[in-house]
């Protein structure tokens, strides 16, 4: 589960790290209150209005309706609200977005933070994520953070760093010394990093994340090392331990039939495709996903009815399925076991009359408990369905569609 900027940095506070103060506004009037309440708390006079949407390079995206940056700096508490209108409501598009941009329905504003003083100003990248080919969590960073790590990533992959963390220990103090020296830190700010580093950590585990990533972290003027951004992905299997954090789930920026596959429980994930898929089990999905590019086509979806596909839960993954439009065929491909395959035939049957209005061709492809008498069923039910037995045939027949 993605959050917001906003929500990540409550999380990251609440684990003693320190943050750049901000408060979230949904009004260009709560935008300009926000910022009142921020000069009382921390003095600040200008302001970093950043929208808040699921999706990074915010700082170089443009709102389409008034082409306004997705941050903007306001320079004193007068500008807040012009800055404010000049993002909310409108479509944000970044390299991460739609050509189309996500709708900002909030705004974070923040304290600025690039004051002049003693020291320079410094932007480092950090982040927390699983290694899965080591099995292990593994801290990355760079001495060159800011919105353009991605082009240090390939121009200067030297200048990307990894500690791995063995999972029987945890962070060592070594580890987080040898961090912030990688980042070229001396003295208080050193010190300051170490800490940052460890309480990072634990906010990461704590929280059951998958993945925290700071860019930029800050060295400010003052020596004090601050997450100034923030990007988290919490682990959906373990939110049961934190219901707080499930309650920060925004389901505005979630695909809506993704959304609707959820609701009645379905395990929906939309791709961009034309040959709608069908099948229980995710390793069978997967396979089918694989014969479908091989016959010439691309699936338009991942979508696993699970054990218990009966004839309303078919109907349902029609349905489902019937709302991409791309789609040209549809590929339903059941093993049963736990499912009796005439079951499911049964349900692809009622569908097809219920629906009335399907006018893609649909192969299934039926295979295990009492699949015999599935095929019957189906070739027997005079509708313009195919029916094959092998995963061949089944590649054949979705070739000859999308030809």
């Amino acid at each position: 589960m993605n959050l917001h900027e906003y929500q990540g940095k409550t999380i990251l506070k609440s684990f003693g790290v320190s943050i750049q103060e901000g408060l979230v506004a949904d009004s260009a009037e709560s935008a300009y209150e926000a910022a009142l309440h921020l000069t009382e708390k921390t003095g600040t006079e200008w302001f970093v209005l950043k929208a808040q949407i699921h999706a990074g390079g915010r700082g170089k995206g443009i709102v389409t309706e008034t082409g306004s940056h997705g941050v903007v700096l306001a320079k004193g508490i007068d500008k807040v609200k012009d800055v404010a209108s000049g993002i909310l409501g409108g479509h944000l598009v970044t390299a991460q977005t739609s050509a189309q941009g996500k709708l900002v329905n909030k705004v974070l504003v923040a304290q600025d933070v690039y004051y002049p003083g003693e020291s320079e100003i410094e932007e480092f990248y950090v982040s927390v994520l699983l290694d899965r080919s080591s099995g292990k969590n593994i801290i990355m960073y760079s001495p060159e953070g800011g919105m353009d790590i991605e082009a240090v990533a390939e121009n200067t992959p030297d200048l990307i760093y990894t500690e791995t963390i063995d999972p029987g220990v945890g962070l060592q103090a070594f580890q987080a010394r040898r961090i912030a020296f990688n980042l070229g830190l001396t003295g208080m700010a050193y010190k300051q990093m170490s800490k940052f580093i460890f309480k990072l950590y634990d906010a990461y585990v704590g929280c059951d994340a998958s993945m925290f990533e700071i860019n930029p972290v800050l060295k400010t003027s003052d020596n004090k090392i601050i997450a100034v951004d923030s990007k988290v992905s919490l682990d959906e299997n373990a939110l049961y331990r934190h219901p707080d954090y499930a309650d920060m789930r925004d389901k505005s920026e979630e695909d809506p039939t993704e959304l609707e596959a959820d609701e009645i429980g379905l395990s929906y994930v939309n791709l961009d495709g034309n040959v709608g898929c069908m099948v229980n089990g995710a390793g069978l999905a997967m396979a089918t996903m694989d014969i479908i590019k091989l016959s010439g086509g691309e699936p338009a979806n991942f979508l696993d009815v699970g054990g218990t596909a009966d004839a309303a839960r078919v109907e349902q993954a029609f349905r489902i399925i019937l709302k991409d439009k791309a789609v040209k065929a549809i590929l339903v491909n059941i093993f049963g076991g736990i499912v009796r395959c005439d079951r499911v035939a049964q349900g692809v049957v009622d569908a097809y009359k219920n629906m009335g209005n399907i006018d893609v061709p649909i192969i299934v492809r039926l295979q295990g408990t009492n699949a015999t008498e599935a095929k019957k069923l189906i070739d027997e039910s005079g509708l313009e369905v195919t029916s094959v037995i092998l995963l061949q045939e089944a590649a054949d027949a979705v070739a000859a569609v999308v030809a």
